[in-house]
């Protein structure tokens, strides 16, 4: 996991510029409604569809929005059928990558994804070629404001398996299980976090920088622009400078 919370960091200042192509409210009502389909529309009882309809509140949609993903998921409305599934590969200087993607057309997805890691220098592995390299993990993740030491002490206290913190983004790992308790905890003591989700964390990261970090970064662009690709992973490391460089 180490420098991991490099990757957060680099993810939350992503997730700004993703938030403006509009492609959110598709990749979470997906979300919610594939959890509901799985878990039931019970939020009581479905922890997957908690999560779903938290990060849909926290991203502002309309509560219309998810009551009719949640509906069609369930089947009390009709709706088009997802499948969801996970790629793995390799990206330009042999960095690990996992992309997770619920899609109504598999098709489509192999062709696409396939299409943006061979257009930058990757290439698709088969299932389990890369997943061994990552652990399942609970991250919660607190922006520049956030006072690090109280954070600190207040999810160690709750059980977290780690905090660290880089370039102002504090990251707390959790075991998958305990996830929601630590949230919850540290939600209830005032803490807003910036996100939080159970993810899949690299156990090791690996350095990249020139030409092969630009096209590592525009290929998980093109992949995270992908209505079809819910999340990307990848286990690669950019010094302060090169992320200064690319991300501007």
């Amino acid at each position: 996991m180490a420098g991991h919370s490099k990757w957060a960091n680099i993810k939350h200042r992503k997730g700004a510029q993703d938030a403006k192509r509009g492609k959110i409210f598709t990749k979470l009502i997906k979300e919610i409604t594939i959890a509901a389909k799985i878990g039931g529309g019970d939020l009581d009882a479905n922890s997957r569809l908690r999560l779903a309809v938290d990060k849909a509140k926290q991203g502002n949609m309309p509560k219309d929005n998810i009551e009719r993903a949640i509906k069609k998921g369930t089947g009390d409305l009709d709706g088009v059928v997802y499948e969801e599934g996970v790629f793995e590969g390799y990206g330009p200087g042999g960095v690990a990558v996992i992309v997770e993607f619920m899609t109504d057309n598999r098709t489509r997805t192999v062709a696409d994804v396939r299409h943006a890691f061979n257009k930058y220098g990757g290439s698709l592995g088969v299932s389990g070629s890369v997943a061994f390299m990552f652990d399942r993990k609970g991250q919660i993740v607190f922006g520049e404001d956030a006072d690090f030491d109280a954070i600190f002490e207040a999810a160690l206290e709750a059980g977290a398996e780690d905090v660290k913190e880089d370039d102002g983004i504090i990251e707390v790992v959790t075991d998958p299980n305990d996830f929601e308790t630590i949230r919850n905890t540290l939600k209830d003591q005032g803490f807003k976090s910036q996100s939080a989700e159970v993810t899949m964390i690299p156990q090791n990261m690996n350095p990249v920088e020139g030409k092969q970090a630009e096209s590592l970064m525009k290929m998980i662009d093109v992949l995270e622009d992908n209505d079809d690709v819910q999340n990307v992973h990848a286990n690669f490391d950019l010094s302060d400078e090169e992320m200064e460089r690319i991300m501007g």
